[in-house]
């Protein structure tokens, strides 16, 4: 088995996209997972996405991380693991490629979000030592 980890390719589009309407169903059945949705549209052509790394199992792709920089702060938008290649350190390893690029583009901090509820996904970030800043409660009325 050869894993990798590596920035989105133009073949990978497709996996992806595959990957990202997996992630998405998952996040509608969690606690504030609607809400999240609303806040971050589905990519609908990652041609030209920029901060994108995809994992890799003998070439096929089953897990991707997006990141988004602005002015000085970057934020993790979208990360996905299939939940078959979870626990191989897929994960940790796209969260370092996206904090090395964050520091070389000269960022101060660097975000991301964990569902109430989530902890696989807070686990990741405080592995790496993004730990929370705030809690958002919402009620809608």
């Amino acid at each position: 088995m050869h894993t990798h980890i590596r920035p989105l390719e133009h073949a990978d589009w497709p996996e992806v996209a595959e990957l990202e309407a997996e992630a998405r169903t998952a996040l509608a059945d969690q606690r504030g997972g609607a809400a999240l949705l609303a806040e971050v549209p589905a990519v609908r052509n990652w041609s030209g996405v920029p901060h994108v790394w995809v994992s890799t199992i003998d070439d096929v792709v089953v897990g991707y991380l997006q990141l988004v920089i602005r002015d000085r702060t970057a934020e993790v938008r979208q990360v996905f693991v299939d939940p078959g290649a979870r626990e191989l350190g897929f994960g940790d390893g796209m969260l370092a490629a996206a904090m090395d690029a964050a520091r070389a583009a000269n960022c101060s901090v660097f975000e991301g979000t964990a569902l109430p509820g989530d902890r696989e996904t807070k686990n990741l970030y405080e592995r790496a030592g993004i730990t929370a800043r705030k809690i958002i409660v919402s009620k809608p009325l």
